[in-house]
């Protein structure tokens, strides 16, 4: 449903930022010259609910940071039918002064308790604000956010995503896990999933860390949490790499005795493929027909994930999280197509 409402939005504007999965940025250069940009938006609204039955608020400003504020009050206000146009000033201020500054993109509740001891409580407080003593109490990036709140464009737009720097796969157990091998099994299957999303990304990683945890909810039973790093001697993006050095780093941070909940793996120190330098006596060998043989196993898995899979990931998977509340796939799925009647 995603990628379908963003190739509906890459139709409409000239340059689209996908900023998140149900989140884009678009660039409105030119249109205010062929159309009012309140009736752009409501024309982009009209399209995906059309097309893709999906209702979507637009917001339009001057810069990320308003647009943002923007697309908050059309979806808080009811009046706006879905679309606010934040081009004015006096609108721009207007909204400011309604928005608590901890709904300001980018600051939060942690940085916003701070701010609000400097009697910074909305977002027209922080906007009017000097620049140059937010960032010396804080940072640029704060800084950042005042001048883009005052109009002053300062995150560009981004069309080509910037190459990921860590991927994180993990899960809570459907039970609670109590046995090595199970333990070993899900780790198994989290370092295969990184993988193949770090050959998505035409990336190859030297670092992985091993993470496994009791449940912080369950107050009656003994607590245990821990991780262990480690790296290969050089960048790999071979499945049986990672799942080897899994393996090898869950051994150093299992305890018996404990009833494990939840655990993952995450892949970091990122390389493009044959740009690593390695030292001098470094024992540089690959294995052999690697890359071809990881191509075959994503093609194959394509049509459905776990198709062909390496044997440490286990059978059974007992300790897999339950789906049964799983939303059907309405539009992905021939038998789960909702019925008429």
């Amino acid at each position: 449903m995603s990628s379908r409402v963003m190739r509906t939005l890459e139709e409409m504007a000239p340059r689209v930022e996908v900023y998140s999965i149900d989140e884009a940025f678009l660039d409105l250069t030119g249109i205010e010259s062929a159309i009012s940009l309140v009736e752009f938006g409501q024309q982009v609204r009209a399209r995906i609910g059309h097309w893709i039955g999906i209702t979507v608020c637009v917001g339009i400003a001057p810069t990320k940071t308003l647009a943002k504020l923007a697309n908050h009050a059309a979806k808080k206000y009811p009046a706006t039918q879905g679309v606010v146009d934040l081009t004015n000033p006096d609108r721009q201020r207007r909204l400011l002064a309604l928005v608590p500054v901890d709904d300001v993109w980018g600051v939060g509740r942690r940085l916003s308790k701070r701010l609000n001891a400097l009697g910074i409580t909305t977002a027209l407080d922080l906007a009017n604000a000097s620049p140059r003593a937010i960032r010396d109490q804080f940072s640029v990036v704060l800084e950042r956010t005042v001048r883009e709140l005052n109009g002053e464009s300062c995150i560009e737009l981004e069309e080509i995503p910037p190459t990921k720097k860590q991927i994180v796969c993990s899960r809570s157990f459907g039970e609670k896990v109590t046995q090595f091998e199970l333990l070993r099994e899900a780790v198994c299957e989290y370092a295969t999933r990184a993988t193949e999303k770090l050959r998505k990304e035409q990336q190859q990683a030297k670092v992985m860390t091993v993470f496994i945890r009791t449940s912080p909810f369950k107050d009656n039973e003994p607590q245990y949490s821990s991780s262990a790093s480690g790296e290969l001697l050089i960048p790999s993006c071979d499945t049986r790499d990672f799942i080897e050095l899994a393996n090898h780093l869950l051994k150093r941070i299992w305890k018996d005795g404990f009833r494990y909940a939840k655990a993952g793996v995450m892949l970091s120190d990122f390389y493009d493929p044959g740009m690593f330098q390695p030292g001098l006596f470094d024992d540089v060998s690959t294995r052999s027909n690697s890359q071809q043989l990881m191509s075959v196993l994503d093609t194959i898995n394509q049509s459905g994930a776990g198709k062909v899979f390496f044997a440490g990931q286990g059978l059974k998977k007992d300790w897999s999280m339950k789906r049964e509340h799983l939303s059907p796939a309405y539009t992905t799925r021939w038998d789960q197509l909702p019925r008429v009647k």
